[in-house]
């Protein structure tokens, strides 16, 4: 049973826009997917842009025909919904919390965070940039349907930006006599550490009160808690292995040039070369990590709580398997 099989519902001749067009079952239809989605191309589209692809993508589903438009027109619109609009809450997203802003800002955050991790003024502005940074996105991102509060907001982002300081600062400190190459992994390892912290807590109330799973037809079954913490577990992956490989290539990169003095000689090119570098590692590394689970996750129905067990047992086809959105 595949994660499209509510395919079988759309009329003969028409698109199913609920699903992604690629095969989501597939880690490359995956890929294929999050590099349309997170293509920083797509925050160049205007209001009036992004309101009439919303305006097409919900006339379409309703079984409206589109006069003019063709095949590739209805996808391009569902490619630009997607990459604005929250797939649970319909919701616009803030512009620094769409997915197509992930490669132009950590490009520029995570550079800086390479390039200035020695001083401890440094450390902790950039640290509070790229948390602050994270706590748009994760909440732009959340699972469900279900609002994140002012002090659930607060506390995740205090205590993570605090947890990427400690880890952060006091690494520096551990590192002073190593090899100049193991400090600067120190940002990444903060980070790593903030996105164990800020994640989980961003969400904490899905994992209290569970998120929406339902059947292959998009039936809501009832709101797991074990859906949450697993797509939690899966995002909070996902993002560590999306910042490993800008922050682990640039700075091996980096420490050749500077033993080879380049750096001396150009000292004004490290930023920059850095931050390109970032840029380089996160296009590929952001759809590809982001496609690691399917954003329409399944999970075994022997899996969750008794009551939707019991709930699913009393269905006229009891299915094996259902649905969630485990966020990005």
């Amino acid at each position: 049973m595949g994660v499209d099989g509510n395919a079988n519902m759309i009329p003969a001749g028409r698109i199913n826009l609920d699903e992604p067009r690629w095969d989501q079952s597939t880690y490359m239809g995956r890929a294929k997917h999050f590099f349309v989605t997170t293509n920083p191309l797509n925050l160049l589209c205007t209001s009036d842009e992004l309101e009439k692809s919303k305006d097409i993508v919900t006339r379409y589903k309703k079984g409206d025909n589109i006069p003019g438009a063709t095949e590739d027109d209805i996808w391009r619109a569902k490619n630009v919904y997607d990459s604005a609009f929250h797939p649970d809450t319909g919701e616009k997203m803030l512009l620094i919390g769409r997915m197509s802003a992930q490669v132009p800002c950590n490009m520029a955050i995570t550079g800086s965070m390479l390039t200035f991790y020695k001083t401890t003024p440094a450390v902790v502005f950039w640290q509070w940039v790229n948390q602050s940074f994270n706590a748009i996105v994760n909440y732009s991102n959340r699972s469900g349907d279900s609002p994140i509060t002012i002090p659930q907001l607060g506390t995740s982002y205090v205590l993570a930006t605090g947890g990427a300081l400690a880890t952060a600062l006091g690494l520096n400190s551990l590192v002073k006599k190593a090899p100049a190459l193991v400090g600067r992994f120190v940002p990444f390892a903060a980070v790593a550490a903030a996105n164990c912290i800020n994640i989980p807590l961003m969400r904490m109330k899905e994992v209290n009160e569970g998120i929406p799973v339902v059947d292959e037809n998009g039936n809501r079954i009832g709101d797991s808690k074990v859906a949450a913490k697993t797509g939690i577990g899966a995002v909070t992956f996902s993002r560590i292995m999306m910042a490993s490989p800008g922050m682990i290539f640039p700075p091996i990169i980096m420490n050749h040039l500077e033993k080879k003095g380049f750096l001396r000689r150009y000292p004004m090119a490290g930023a920059p070369l850095q931050i390109i570098l970032c840029g380089l590692c996160l296009t590929f590394a952001t759809p590809m990590c982001c496609a690691l689970f399917p954003q329409k996750s399944s999970i075994s129905v022997s899996s969750l709580e008794p009551e939707i067990q019991e709930r699913v047992k009393q269905l006229p086809n009891p299915p094996q398997v259902l649905y969630y959105n485990k966020g990005l």
